[in-house]
Order: structure tokens, then C-alpha cells, then sequence
């Protein structure tokens, strides 16, 4: 997995990755009770939004942690929100990118990376 500062991981699967948002985002975001997901073969930018997820405290954008476009979302969050909260890092998954610039995935922190960015906020 990699990750970015905006707290987005990516699962890197071959030249496809499964996007969601960390742990850390959804404890801070607390009680998710709404996810925009955007539309299968939308096209997005490294760091532009890809989504948006409510909570009781506060709406915000996700971003897309590489270029590329939306081969697939997970209809299951609609209606079951929780699930972020729950399982963020698996179930509260939110796309499925086909990359159109791997290059990109260099940009992002490894796991020990992230969690020493964790530790300076």
C-alpha cells in the first residue's frame, strides 16, 4: 500500500490500484454518514477530487492519489457508509483506478513512511 498526505491509501494491484481513504482519516472525520463516489470511466488527476465523504462533523473531497480513471466503485458504500468508519482500509474502499501515469506511485509514502508522517502532526 502507499499513501499520501491527504490521507488516501492506494492497494497497488498490477497496473490498477484500490483507492480508499486511512484510518487515521476516518477516526478524524468521526461518524461517516454519506460517500459521493464518483462515475465508472470518470477520469481524474493525481492529487484532483475524486470523491466526497460527510460525516456528523464535516464534508470532504478525497483525492485521487494517481492519475488515472474509475474502472469501478464500491456501490456498497452508498448505502452503507459506516463502512469507512468500520473497515477503511478494506470494505470502505471507495475506487478502482486503471493508471495512466504509474510513475506517479513514486510520489506516494510507503506504510513506515506514512506512519512517521502520522507521528509529526
Amino acid at each position: 500500500m502507499k499513501f499520501t498526505k491527504e490521507h488516501e491509501w492506494i492497494k497497488v494491484e498490477g497496473d490498477e490500484g484500490l483507492v480508499g481513504i486511512t484510518d487515521y482519516a476516518a477516526k478524524q472525520l468521526g461518524d461517516v454518514v454519506f460517500v459521493d463516489l464518483p462515475s465508472v470511466g470518470k477520469v481524474v488527476t493525481q492529487h484532483g477530487d475524486m470523491a466526497v465523504v460527510e460525516s456528523v462533523k464535516a464534508a470532504s473531497d478525497v483525492y485521487a492519489p494517481v492519475s488515472g480513471t474509475v474502472i469501478a466503485v464500491n456501490n456498497g458504500l452508498p448505502s452503507a457508509p459506516q463502512l469507512v468508519n468500520e473497515d477503511p482500509h478494506g470494505q470502505g474502499w471507495f475506487v478502482r483506478l486503471k493508471f495512466s501515469s504509474p510513475s506517479e506511485l513514486t510520489d506516494l509514502m510507503d506504510e513506515s513512511g506514512y506512519k512517521a508522517f502520522l507521528a509529526s502532526l
